[in-house]
C-alpha cells in the first residue's frame, strides 16, 4: 500500500479513509441487524505501523473518536462509544502484537512472520468480541453473543485481507506470464460476480477459492494480495446488495446479523489461504534460490579446483561427477567414466579384479577406505601409470541424514612420496655417517688418552734428568747449557700440563654421571681455590678482588671438580689481564641458584669468536696476538664440570674491554629432616 511520505499527512489521509469505509461499512448492514459491518479497523492499525508521530496513545484516541463518529450514523451513542473504544483498542493491540510496540513496518516473509500476524489478529478480535459483548449487556443492543461473533469476524477479515498490503513481503519474479496474470485478474473478477448472481447455494462461494489459489503460487506476493481484495470487495459489495448465497438467509438465531456473520468468515477464510500460501511459496521459492545459488557456488568450487581430483558416485559407487581436477590427474575427461564404476580409476594392486573390470568386493573396499579417513592408495591412469593418491571418501547424506552416495578428494602425491623415501634413504645415510663420526671420535678420544698416559711417564722422566742436570749431579753447566736446559724444562712443563689437562677432560667425559655428591659451602671452595691461585700466580700491580657473601651458599657437588672450575676461571683472568688491571671475584645466592662470576678488566674477546670459546684447543686470536701461553682445554674442562653439576656457564665481553664469566648451579633440595651438614 502505497502512503504519502509525510507522517501528519499519512495520519490525516488514513484516518479519512478509515472514517469513509467505516461510515459505508454501518450504512450497508442489513436492515434490522445490530452489527456494523466490517468496519476497516485494519486501517486504523495501519496508521500506527506507517506513522512514527504522534504518539500511539494519541493515534489510539484519535481512531476511537473516528470510529465512534462513524457508528453513531445509525446506530445509539452508547452503542457507538463503546464499539468505538473496542476498535481502537483492537487496532492498537494488533499492531503492539504484531511489531512488537515499534512504529515501522513489519517482514511477513516467513512462517514465522505470519504466525505473529495470525496472533496479533486474534487478540485483537477477543479484545473486539469482549468489548462488543459487554457494550450490548450495558446498552441492550441486541445479544452479548451476536454482536460480540459479528465484530470478531468483521475485525479478523478486514485485518487479514488489508494489514499484508502494508507488510514488507517477498518480491520473487512471478512465474506467471503475462498472458496468465491478465487470465488471473478475469478469473478473480468473473467467478465472484457468477458465483453470486447466479447460484443460491452457499457452499458454491468455495469456487472462488482456486483463482486465489492459483494466484498465490504464480504471482507477485502483493499481487495476489490485490486480487484478495477485489474479489473480497466484490463478494462483500453484491452480499449488501442483498445478490447471492449470503444475503437474506439467517442462519440459527443470529436474524439479519448471521450475513455479516457468513460474510466475514468466508472472507477471514479466504485471506488465510492466500496468507499460508504467499508466505510459504515465497518461503520455498527463497530456500530453492539459495539452493541454487549454493548449488552455483560449489559447482564454480569445484570445477575451479584443478590441483585437486573430485569425484562424486552414488551408493553402487556409480560416477555420478568428475571435476577438471579428476580430468587432470587421471587422464579420463567426464563423459568416459560418468555412469561407469569408480573400480576402473583403482590399481589391480589394491584389490584383485574381475573380467569386467569390477572388484568383486569393492564396495566393502569403499566403505573401509570411508571408516578409515584420509589413505594412500594406488590409482590407475587412463595411460596405464599407476600413481600414489591421498584419498578421503565422504559419505553425501540428503535431509534425513540417509547415505545417497560418496564423495571422494583425491591429491597427487607420487612426488612426495618419492621425495619422502628418498629423505629417509638420506636420514639413514646420515645416521650412519654420525654413528661411524661418533665411533671415530671416541677412537680419537682413546687415541689421545693412551697417549697421553704414554707420553706422561717420560716427560716425567725427562723433567728428573733435567732437575739433576740443573743441580750439577753430572757436572757444572756452562750458562748456554744452562739457558738450554731451562728451554727444555719449560717446554716439557707445558706439555705435561697439556697432557695433563687431556686426561681430565678425558676422565671428566669418561666417568659418565658419577659424582662425589657433596653437601659444600662454595664459599669454602671459592677461598680454598683462590689460595692456590694466588700462590701459582701472584703478580705485582694486579688486583685481585673477593666478594664473599656472610650466609653459606649450599651446593651438592664435587669439592675438587668445583675447585678445578674456580681455578680455571680466575687463573684465565689474571692470565688475560696485563698490570695495572684488575680481577673480581664474586659469589652470591638467589631463591633458585647460586652464582659465580669472574670478570677482568683484560683484553676481551672478541665477539665473534665468543661461540666457540668451549671448544677443544680453541685460543682466542688475541692470546695469540699477545703470546699468551694456553692448552685450548681449560673452557672445556669448566663447562663439563659445570654442566654435569647441573649448572650453565656464560659469557660476556667486549674486544679491549675485559670479559665476565658467570656460573649458575642450582641450590640442593633438603628436606627438613636431612642429617647433613654443609662440608661434610
Amino acid at each position: 500500500m502505497r502512503v504519502p511520505e509525510s507522517p501528519w499527512v499519512r495520519l490525516v489521509v488514513l484516518l479519512g479513509l478509515t472514517g469513509a469505509f467505516g461510515a459505508l461499512a454501518v450504512l450497508a448492514t442489513p436492515a434490522g441487524g445490530t452489527a456494523i459491518g466490517i468496519w476497516p479497523v485494519a486501517l486504523a492499525t495501519s496508521i500506527l505501523l506507517v506513522t512514527d508521530r504522534p504518539a500511539w496513545p494519541i493515534v489510539t484516541g484519535l481512531v476511537g473518536v473516528v470510529a465512534a463518529g462513524t457508528i453513531a450514523l445509525d446506530r445509539p451513542t452508547g452503542v457507538a462509544v463503546g464499539l468505538g473504544i473496542g476498535l481502537a483498542a483492537e487496532a492498537t493491540l494488533t499492531w503492539a502484537v504484531w511489531s512488537g510496540g515499534r512504529r515501522g513496518i513489519p517482514s511477513l516473509r516467513t512462517n514465522r512472520d505470519l504466525a505473529r500476524l495470525l496472533v496479533a489478529v486474534t487478540v485483537g478480535a477477543i479484545t473486539i468480541a469482549g468489548v462488543a459483548a459487554v457494550t450490548s449487556a450495558l446498552t441492550d443492543w441486541g445479544t452479548p453473543t451476536t454482536l460480540a461473533l459479528t465484530a470478531a469476524t468483521s475485525g479478523l477479515a478486514s485485518q487479514l485481507v488489508l494489514l499484508p498490503l502494508v507488510a514488507r513481503l517477498r518480491r520473487p519474479a512471478p512465474l506467471a506470464g503475462r498472458g496468465e496474470r491478465l487470465a488471473q485478474w478475469a478469473n478473480v473478477v468473473a467467478v465472484p460476480v457468477l458465483v453470486l448472481l447466479y447460484v443460491d447455494a452457499s457452499v458454491t462461494l468455495v469456487l472462488v477459492l482456486p483463482s486465489l489459489i492459483w494466484s498465490s503460487m504464480r504471482s507477485h506476493a502483493y499481487e495476489a494480495f490485490a486480487h484478495l481484495v477485489v474479489a473480497a470487495g466484490i463478494v462483500v459489495t453484491l452480499t449488501t446488495l442483498q445478490l447471492g448465497p449470503l444475503a437474506g438467509n439467517p442462519v440459527g438465531g443470529f436474524g439479519a446479523d448471521s450475513q455479516g456473520v457468513l460474510l466475514g468468515m468466508f472472507v477471514a477464510t479466504c485471506a488465510l489461504v492466500v496468507l499460508t500460501l504467499v508466505v510459504n511459496v515465497g518461503e520455498q521459492r527463497e530456500q530453492q534460490r539459495l539452493a541454487a545459488a549454493e548449488r552455483d557456488r560449489v559447482q564454480r568450487i569445484v570445477n575451479g579446483t584443478t590441483g585437486i581430483a573430485i569425484v562424486g558416485t552414488d551408493l553402487d559407487t556409480t560416477i555420478t561427477l568428475f571435476n577438471p581436477g579428476a580430468e587432470r590427474l587421471y587422464g579420463y575427461r567426464a563423459h568416459e567414466v560418468l555412469g561407469r564404476p569408480t573400480s576402473m580409476l583403482v590399481s589391480p594392486a589394491d584389490g584383485d579384479r574381475s573380467e569386467d573390470g569390477h572388484e568383486a568386493s569393492f564396495a566393502t573396499y569403499r566403505r573401509s577406505l570411508v571408516d578409515a579417513g584420509p589413505t594412500v592408495v594406488e590409482v590407475l591412469r587412463k595411460d596405464g601409470a599407476v600413481r600414489q593418491h591421498l584419498l578421503t571418501i565422504s559419505p553425501v547424506r540428503d535431509d534425513s541424514g540417509t547415505e545417497i552416495g560418496y564423495v571422494t578428494t583425491a591429491e597427487d602425491i607420487t612426488e612426495r612420496v618419492e621425495a619422502e623415501e628418498h629423505l629417509r634413504e638420506a636420514l639413514a645415510a646420515e645416521r650412519t655417517a654420525v654413528e661411524r663420526l661418533q665411533e671415530v671420535d671416541q677412537a680419537k678420544d682413546r687415541f689421545v688418552s693412551n697417549v697421553s698416559h704414554e707420553l706422561r711417564t717420560p716427560i716425567t722422566s725427562i723433567l728428573g734428568y733435567i732437575e739433576l742436570f740443573d743441580e750439577g749431579a753430572y757436572g757444572e753447566l756452562t750458562a748456554e747449557q744452562r739457558e738450554a736446559v731451562a728451554r727444555i724444562a719449560r717446554n716439557s712443563s707445558r706439555l705435561l700440563s697439556l697432557i695433563g689437562d687431556l686426561l681430565t677432560l678425558s676422565r671428566i667425559q669418561e666417568s659418565g654421571p658419577e659424582l662425589a655428591h657433596q653437601l659444600l659451602d662454595l664459599r669454602d671452595v671459592v677461598s680454598h681455590a683462590m689460595t692456590t691461585v694466588t700462590a701459582a700466580h701472584q703478580r705485582p700491580g694486579l688486583t685481585l678482588g673477593v666478594d664473599l657473601p656472610p650466609e653459606p651458599v649450599p651446593h651438592r657437588g664435587d669439592r675438587d671438580q668445583l675447585e678445578r672450575v674456580v681455578i680455571n676461571l680466575v687463573s684465565n683472568a689474571l692470565k688475560f689481564t696485563p698490570d695495572g688491571g684488575r680481577v673480581d671475584v664474586r659469589l652470591w645466592s638467589t631463591p633458585e641458584a647460586a652464582v659465580l662470576e669472574v670478570a677482568d678488566t683484560g683484553i676481551g674477546i672478541p665477539a665473534e669468536e665468543q661461540d666457540r670459546l668451549f671448544e677443544r684447543f680453541f685460543r682466542s686470536s688475541l692470546s695469540e696476538h699477545h703470546e699468551i701461553p694456553g692448552t685450548g682445554l681449560g673452557l672445556p674442562i669448566t663447562r663439563t664440570i659445570v654442566e654435569r653439576h647441573g649448572g650453565t656457564i656464560e659469557v660476556e665481553s667486549e674486544q679491549g674491554c675485559g670479559a665476565t664469566f658467570r656460573v649458575t648451579l642450582p641450590l640442593p633440595e633438603r628436606p627438613r629432616n636431612d642429617p647433613s651438614r654443609i662440608g661434610d
